[in-house]
């Protein structure tokens, strides 16, 4: 498990894989997500729902997720771009 765990992530950092993410999906709403370097979690900008990253593997279970109260977690300059 921490081989994998270090394969998600980015040069040994906190974060995530750019290549992973390209193939990452909300499981609810089936939309692409991206990296938010500020929670360290996954957005899913279409529904407003937080994923949180624990360990170097996201947390892609619907009951895991939180629902974002502010618009400053959507909107966050130091993001990945969405593909």
């Amino acid at each position: 498990m921490v081989r994998f765990g270090r394969i998600l992530l980015k040069d040994g950092a906190v974060g995530i894989n750019k290549k992973l993410l390209e193939y990452l999906v909300c499981p609810l709403s089936k939309q692409p997500l991206r990296f938010c370097e500020k929670t360290n979690s996954l957005i899913s900008d279409s529904i407003g729902v937080s994923y949180p990253i624990v360990d170097g593997v996201p947390r892609l279970v619907p009951t895991d997720g939180k629902i974002i109260e502010t618009d400053d977690a959507l909107i966050s300059g130091g993001d990945l771009p969405k593909t």
